[in-house]
């Protein structure tokens, strides 16, 4: 599969039957929100978990070397926090193209976290960005240290990939989110930094 996904996503999911659609943000969307939105809230999907093993060729790193960025991986039993928007259809339009680089929007359960308005249910459905194994971009597992170490090293027109990983960290520290893969790669990653 291209890693460029813009028109796969709109052939395979049309949104614009829709009012507003529920995003769920785990990674630079959490921190990053350069779209409007009609409402915000922290959530969780349940099965997946972060990884950093997604190319960037667009972001954080270039075609010739793409930085590394987190996609989500199938993992029983496994809770991954994140950011809900509620966004128009339109928004979608922005979306697909920061989202280009071999993800594809896929429904999935949402559930609220410190929901003190009880009068909804604790679940909607959502749309994620996931970049499985199949795309063009996936770099796929490798350890710690290896991915700081190549982190260490990618930039791209948004910026250092360093960036990425340090502003997803304290953004998790935020909503006293505990992700031990993120946390493990920003640890290997500060000692590359310092040297």
């Amino acid at each position: 599969m291209s890693h460029n996904t813009i028109s796969l996503n709109k052939q395979r999911q049309p949104l614009h039957h829709l009012d507003s659609v529920w995003l769920f943000g785990y990674g630079s969307l959490i921190y990053k929100t350069d779209f409007e939105y009609l409402d915000c809230r922290p959530a969780c999907i349940y099965g997946w978990e972060r990884r950093f093993w997604q190319g960037s060729h667009d972001h954080r790193g270039t075609p010739q070397a793409p930085g590394r960025v987190l996609t989500l991986v199938e993992s029983p039993g496994a809770r991954c926090v994140g950011m809900a928007y509620q966004v128009t259809p339109d928004t979608f339009e922005h979306l697909d193209h920061r989202e280009k680089n071999g993800y594809l929007r896929v429904f999935t359960p949402l559930h609220w976290l410190n929901d003190s308005d009880h009068s909804e249910p604790d679940e909607t459905e959502g749309v994620v960005y996931l970049a499985a194994a199949n795309n063009e971009a996936y770099l796929g597992p490798a350890s710690d240290v290896e991915i700081a170490v190549h982190i260490a090293q990618s930039t791209g027109p948004s910026g250092p990939n360093s960036e990425y990983v340090l502003k997803l960290a304290q953004a998790l520290r935020d909503m006293n989110e505990q992700d031990e893969h993120v946390f493990a790669i920003e640890r290997e990653l500060l000692k590359q930094l310092d040297r």
